[in-house]
């Protein structure tokens, strides 16, 4: 996939992967629509920045009439915080789902027909190594993005006859804000090979992508998915402190 003089569309671009998504793919000579439920955040020159609800089939189909020359969807935007499954609040697991299964699904299906006449084009979808060792506190979006990717692997199949290639990148741990505060009020200290810079990440994604390849894996990612041929572990954030 040559992304210079192609034409992107990311999601959740007001912040964090998504904003370094758009700004690198500018980077690289694409076009892009940057997309956001709340536009007016979104701050990247260059960029076609367009409303976009994931959850919302209206607003999907709304940006799909907007967006024709796609040949590249990044599905970025998630929600994360969804909490235990068996203690969480109910609706906010739901919302996890919707955002990260249903809401992938929803644009994938809105904008195969739109790769597959612009010529095939790619999807990248961002999950996470929690979809192979989940994690206590938010099993929620671990079982997501377990179903995320799950996903990934039945969309690949169905639109390999039409071109468009498929893939996703899973990651372990990115050095965001969030992640920062939390390790610190936990009082843990981590390895700083194991804390991936978001602009880092975006480059080794769109490094893989255009190399053609399928699953895309920082070292967490690949230590999660050598676990699947064993019994199933949880992510243990103290352990990797530690390590």
């Amino acid at each position: 996939m040559e992304l210079h003089n192609a034409t992107a569309l990311v999601t959740g671009t007001n912040r964090g992967m998504g904003h370094h998504f758009a700004v690198e793919l500018l980077r690289r000579g694409a076009k892009v629509y940057a997309t956001a439920r709340r536009p007016e955040l979104v701050d990247i020159p260059g960029a076609e920045v367009l409303s976009l609800d994931i959850t919302d089939q209206a607003s999907v189909d709304a940006a799909a009439e907007v967006a024709t020359d796609v040949d590249v969807l990044i599905n970025n935007a998630a929600f994360t915080a969804g909490g235990n499954l068996v203690t969480g609040d109910l609706d906010a697991i739901r919302q996890v789902m919707d955002s990260n299964y249903y809401g992938t699904l929803a644009m994938i299906r809105a904008f195969a027909p739109i790769l597959a006449r612009n010529g095939g084009g790619a999807i990248l979808n961002v999950l996470s190594a929690v979809a192979w060792t989940t994690v206590d506190g938010n099993t929620s979006y671990a079982a997501a993005k377990s179903a995320e990717w799950g996903l990934t692997n039945g969309v690949r199949i169905e639109l390999a006859g039409q071109g468009t290639h498929v893939a996703a990148l899973v990651p372990g741990l990115i050095a965001t804000e969030t992640l920062k505060d939390f390790v610190k009020n936990a009082g843990l200290v981590l390895p700083e090979e194991v804390m991936n810079e978001p602009a880092d990440l975006v480059r080794l994604a769109l490094d893989g992508l255009e190399a053609g390849e399928v699953e895309i894996l920082d070292r967490l990612g690949a230590d999660a998915k050598a676990t699947l041929a064993g019994p199933p572990r949880a992510f243990d954030l103290a352990a990797l402190a530690s390590s």
